[in-house]
């Protein structure tokens, strides 16, 4: 049924409530008089997204209200939106004026309408491009953001949207086009010599680079279209799109380029005559070459690399333990005992190595090494292949680096390695990017003798656990509908009767069996470590884990133990007691003893980051179980009431969407009033009694799992 149509009164008193106009003295009179002239469609659409502002900032939503309205009849809804998201984002990142600059260079938006609406968003393409580079020979590159297309020999980044092409498809296949370009200049050796120096003496240095990317696209073009002649045919149509074409000039001179054997040196060896070419040909996959960004990522690499493949190479010589034969050497320290022989076979590169002679196996690990080495240099030098002796290189030096969490936390704060996530604005109805700052952290080491305490109090009840869990592991289970078996289904065979009936099929699916199937079972168990957990709660937390966990062990499932806390987006932290690959050791009963009450109750972060953590393990079932004692709650930042609900409940979606199951345990007795509408019906249960965690935890894991 058609809504009744808004009066410029009613538009008045839904802006006086948006806009907060007796605190925030803006004329809701006037802009109701605007917003009256609209269709109600429209009409309705404005008075939304006003309202969606304004729980951002007021000021956003009232130069919104004023603008959008002459923006209806030439910019399609939309690109508005994406205008109206972008100045909420521009103020969660750098404040006020950040957004109101977006809002009054609107224009920039009616500029690029049709290249917006047709554009390739990297936030859309990023996780099918980087399947694709996966499946791409050579050094694992990472797809990333930038300012524009280009790589730096690690990384392939690519701007917010690529928009110059028609239509959304196009923009997609030129993105694809752009990332297969751009890591071809890896894969095939574009940066094995200095590209800026080599420009250098020329007296335009730039030009020169200019044209030496020219004679490097031809040749990465041809190498495509022998490794992957379906993404080169698409490379032509765009070119052909773009009225591309080589003038004769340069088709003969990069004639030379198209064959197998053609390297960087012949395009070094062709830049003076392309040089003096007036014409420059484009390639709208081409990106731009950044030799100062190679630079500096090589240097740091190159180094790098050189120290672990010794390092692994001693390992492996360790590992064999061959006799050194004679006329190779004692076999000590300094010696070279390894040689390589690099191969490459319909593209891609392969290695064979050596031993004192005898071949080797080597680890993946290894392998990579040897491929990033030959892309960079074009071969394995000698000196790679002296394994690293007591007194070489620390290999630590060179180790990724964690920042420690605390050190972070204090004074200044700073961003530097952390892991971010989104949260779900549930009243601006879009996610807020990158808005939680996490970091992991690894639980102190409490108590020794909690475990022991905790042993002997609940005695008799882990043996019954124990026992419990040992039979659930060699249940049979029963499979309903199945061809053969050994008890009729009889749900199965009344369907099929009442199918007959009515002139249907009869299914042959009439059967039950019992059958022993192996469980393939992960679960995590994400702790609430809030202050409001301290005293009773966190001791019972605390026991119910090392219950569980003592019967876990019995099951043999993979399961992983998290606890969380937070104050503010900026400081989110999630507690390591117990990692998926991590054994049940002294170490991790210390952690569980040692959980203790921290901050806050913010969810969304840390089930995004447990459900991608359980999402990389291959398990058959995935369960995420919450042990809690209240709704997510956060005293600082708002993320409390609906808000907090809200995120929690769309984290849920998230991980339910991926395959994920679910589930809360609480002692929270006005759960009822949230936790069906952040979980859904059956997936949480609410203990009136906190003392009877540690028994029913384990209760509930088993009805969970089976």
């Amino acid at each position: 049924m058609a809504q009744a149509a808004l009066t410029a009164a009613e538009i008045e008193a839904e802006l006086n409530i948006s806009l907060d106009v007796e605190f925030s003295f803006i004329r809701a009179d006037e802009l109701a008089a605007q917003l009256v002239t609209l269709p109600q469609e429209d009409l309705r659409f404005v008075l939304d997204w006003v309202r969606r502002i304004a729980s951002t900032h007021l000021t956003i939503a009232h130069q919104f209200a004023q603008r959008a309205p002459g923006l209806l009849s030439h910019m399609d809804r939309r690109l508005i939106e994406a205008w109206a998201v972008h100045a909420c984002d521009a103020y969660d990142r750098e404040g006020l004026r950040a957004a109101l600059r977006v809002i009054d260079e609107v224009h920039n938006f009616v500029q690029i309408r049709h290249e917006h609406a047709a554009g390739a968003l990297f936030d859309d393409i990023a996780p099918i491009l980087a399947n694709f580079l996966r499946g791409l020979s050579g050094r694992r590159l990472k797809l990333e953001r930038g300012d524009a297309a280009y790589t730096d020999s690690e990384r392939i980044f690519l701007p917010a949207v690529v928009a110059r092409m028609a239509t959304l498809e196009d923009n997609f296949r030129l993105a694809k086009a752009t990332v297969a370009v751009l890591w071809g200049q890896t894969r095939y050796g574009s940066f094995r010599a200095d590209l800026a120096a080599a420009c250098a003496g020329y007296a335009e240095p730039e030009r020169a680079l200019a044209h030496l990317q020219a004679l490097e696209n031809i040749r990465i073009e041809a190498c495509l279209g022998r490794e992957l002649p379906g993404l080169h045919r698409v490379m032509q149509q765009l070119k052909a799109q773009q009225d591309e074409g080589l003038s004769p000039e340069w088709q003969a001179l990069g004639a030379p380029l198209l064959t197998r054997e053609a390297t960087l040196e012949d395009s070094l060896r062709l830049l003076p005559q392309a040089y003096a070419l007036n014409d420059l040909p484009h390639f709208c996959f081409g990106g731009e070459l950044r030799p100062e960004a190679v630079t500096a990522c090589m240097a740091a690499r190159m180094e790098k690399e050189k120290t672990l493949l010794r390092v692994k190479l001693a390992e492996l010589a360790e590992d064999a333990e061959p006799p050194s034969p004679p006329g190779r050497g004692d076999g000590g320290e300094g010696t070279r005992r390894f040689d390589v022989e690099t191969r490459e076979e319909n593209e891609h590169l392969d290695f064979e190595l050596t031993l004192d002679g005898a071949p080797v196996a080597p680890p993946q690990q290894v392998k990579d090494l040897l491929t990033s080495i030959q892309l960079d240099l074009g071969e394995i030098p000698d000196e790679y292949l002296v394994p690293a002796g007591p007194g070489d290189y620390d290999p630590s030096l060179f180790a990724d680096r964690a920042a420690d969490p605390d050190a972070v936390w204090q004074g200044t704060y700073h961003e530097e390695g952390a892991l971010f996530y989104p949260e779900w604005d549930y009243q601006r109805q879009h996610y807020r990017k990158n808005w939680c700052v996490m970091r992991e952290k690894e639980v102190k080491p409490g108590d020794p003798a909690f475990h022991r305490a905790t042993l002997d109090k609940y005695a008799g009840l882990l043996r019954n656990l124990r026992k419990s869990f040992e039979a659930l592991r060699d249940e049979d289970r029963l499979e309903k509908r199945q061809v053969h078996g050994d008890e009729v289904d009889l749900d199965a065979l009344i369907e099929a009767i009442a199918d007959a009936t009515d002139g249907r099929e009869m299914s042959d699916r009439l059967f039950t069996r019992l059958h022993r199937a192996e469980r393939n079972i992960a679960v995590a168990f994400m702790v609430d470590m809030s202050g409001s957990t301290r005293g009773w709660i966190n001791e019972a937390e605390r026991e119910a884990l090392i219950l569980l966990s003592e019967s876990l062990e019995r099951l043999g499932d993979r399961y992983a133990i998290y606890g969380f806390s937070g104050q503010t987006r900026k400081r989110c932290e999630l507690f390591r007691i117990k990692a998926f690959d991590e054994p049940y050791s002294e170490a991790v009963r210390a952690r569980i003893a040692g959980i203790e009450a921290q901050d806050y109750t913010r969810m969304g972060f840390a089930i995004r980051h447990l459900s991608k953590l359980l999402n990389e393990v291959p398990a058959k079932t995935r369960v995420l179980i919450t042990l809690s004692d209240g709704k997510p709650d956060d005293y600082f930042d708002g993320y409390r009431g609906p808000y907090g609900i809200e995120d929690t409940r769309m984290a849920l979606i998230e991980a339910r969407r991926s395959g994920i199951h679910p589930f809360c345990i609480t002692i929270d007795k006005e759960a009822r009033d949230y936790l069906p509408h952040m979980y859904g019906a059956a997936r949480y249960i609410i203990l009136d009694e906190v003392r009877l965690l540690p028994i029913k935890v384990a209760d509930i894991y088993r009805r969970l799992t089976t």
